[in-house]
């Protein structure tokens, strides 16, 4: 077994290096890595900011255009399914359209996540 000699401020310098190695990785790790394709936004969310009514959903629903799941009365899309939806041209809205639904919704969950957290 070696036995390696080191000056204390050498040493200091070298635990003050880890610890903050180690508090990066924990606030990493709170940080989920959200594959946004798979998110999951609410009616809500689709026709507020795709600008369609209700009623299109319904319509596309109703005739299997879209998928969706049913949570306690309340009905949810992946974002994936959405630009499926606008890329076959079954919702007529603008470009930026999907983007502006993407960025809200990440604002939106933040703040979820930050309301979870304080409880």
């Amino acid at each position: 077994m070696d036995v390696i000699t080191m000056e204390s401020k050498a040493y200091q310098e070298l635990v003050d290096k880890i610890n903050s190695i180690a508090e990066f990785i924990a606030e990493r790790n709170d940080e989920p890595v959200i594959d946004i394709e798979e998110e999951w936004v609410d009616s809500y969310e689709v026709c507020t900011f795709l600008n369609i009514s209700q009623r299109t959903l319904q319509r596309l629903r109703t005739k299997r255009l879209i998928a969706y799941s049913l949570i306690s009365g309340k009905t949810y899309y992946t974002i994936a399914e959405i630009k499926r939806v606008l890329s076959e041209r079954l919702i007529r809205t603008n470009e930026g359209a999907i983007q502006n639904l993407i960025d809200n919704h990440k604002t939106y969950a933040q703040q979820r996540r930050i309301a979870k957290k304080d409880k």
